[in-house]
């Protein structure tokens, strides 16, 4: 599906006779990017417009490509979820290309943001960047512990070094920059790639066509691990949030509480009921199951929404289903 590039209306007055604020979202085409406009057409504020970036606006690798789109745009909020990334094959292959061309982007981003006087910054790390030996439920203070996995140092780098420059963006420029860590996150306008899409999205499109064909649902390893997921829309609540209220420098884990917690087998089961699927459920134990477990500690949200309602791992795969059933000829496949 091609996305048109991004439009600019002449910045309007706001109700209160203030100007809006311009929020605009890097990578906006994406899982997360589309999710966060799913959830603003419904929960818009009278003072915001929303701007959603797409490569068709310019190469955040190129400082004169993002320095034309902060003149075009002139954003006083910024959502930063653009990034180069890939599988483990790619991370391994091209450690320089993830390394240079994120940390270009985010110097990029960071700077004119800087430059432009932009209110708020917030930026996408992610769990994968942690130590790779480290002990577990993993929190926000151990994100510089350990070196990363080796399989994809070069990436890992570029993302921890977010962090680092908006506590230093913070401290010499008084700048308002933080950062999120999402845990696995799934829903609409997912990759349902089966060989490089993610847990969820590969399940469910593995079992339409097990439905279609008529064969067996097989998948991958035992489903003994234990992961946490996120509802795309869940996550996009909690990043507007994190951008209207979330003011410090320090990384927040957006993340399921750990007793939601669920072995891939329940989520397998899980998509196999929202699918309808009749036939057989098969678990191939010759497949490596990968790490056992991963769990995100989820304090620090927790202590500013203790009520939060996350939506539960069946519903949150019933309304993938739907989606991706409803969109199966045009969605990332």
């Amino acid at each position: 599906m091609t996305e048109a590039p991004a439009t600019k209306k002449p910045r309007e007055e706001a109700a209160s006779g203030g100007e809006k604020d311009v929020i605009m979202v890097t990578g906006g085409s994406g899982l997360v990017g589309q999710a966060i406009r799913m959830y603003v057409e419904s929960n818009k504020k009278d003072n915001e417009e929303w701007i959603y970036l797409s490569s068709k606006d310019g190469d955040l690798r190129v400082r004169s490509d993002t320095d034309a789109i902060f003149a075009k745009f002139k954003p006083t909020h910024v959502i930063h979820l653009a990034a180069k990334v890939g599988g483990l094959f790619a991370n391994l292959a091209q450690k320089v290309e993830f390394y240079r061309e994120n940390t270009l982007i985010n110097d990029n981003i960071m700077e004119n943001c800087r430059i432009n006087k932009v209110k708020k910054l917030v930026s996408f790390l992610s769990t994968c960047i942690f130590p790779d030996k480290t002990s577990y439920p993993i929190d926000e203070t151990m994100l510089h512990d350990g070196p990363p996995h080796p399989s994809n140092e070069g990436y890992a780098y570029a993302k921890r070094l977010i962090d680092t420059m908006n506590r230093a963006y913070a401290e010499e420029y008084g700048c308002n920059f933080t950062s999120i860590i999402p845990t696995n996150i799934y829903g609409p306008h997912d990759n349902f790639s089966i060989q490089n899409g993610h847990v969820i999205p590969g399940l469910i499109h593995k079992c339409y066509l097990a439905k279609k064909n008529n064969t067996p649902f097989t998948i991958w390893g035992s489903g003994t691990p234990l992961r946490q997921f996120i509802y795309s829309l869940d996550l996009a609540e909690l990043t507007v949030w994190v951008m209207r209220d979330y003011h410090s420098p320090d990384p927040i884990t957006l993340s399921v509480d750990e007793a939601a917690e669920v072995p891939i087998k329940t989520v397998a089961l899980a998509v196999a009921k929202a699918m309808d699927f009749q036939g057989e459920v098969i678990f191939d134990t010759e497949k490596a199951d990968g790490q056992f477990k991963k769990t995100a500690c989820n304090k620090k949200l927790r202590s500013h929404l203790p009520d939060y309602k996350f939506t539960s791992i069946e519903d949150g795969i019933q309304k993938s289903v739907d989606w991706f059933v409803a969109n199966y000829e045009t969605c990332r496949k």
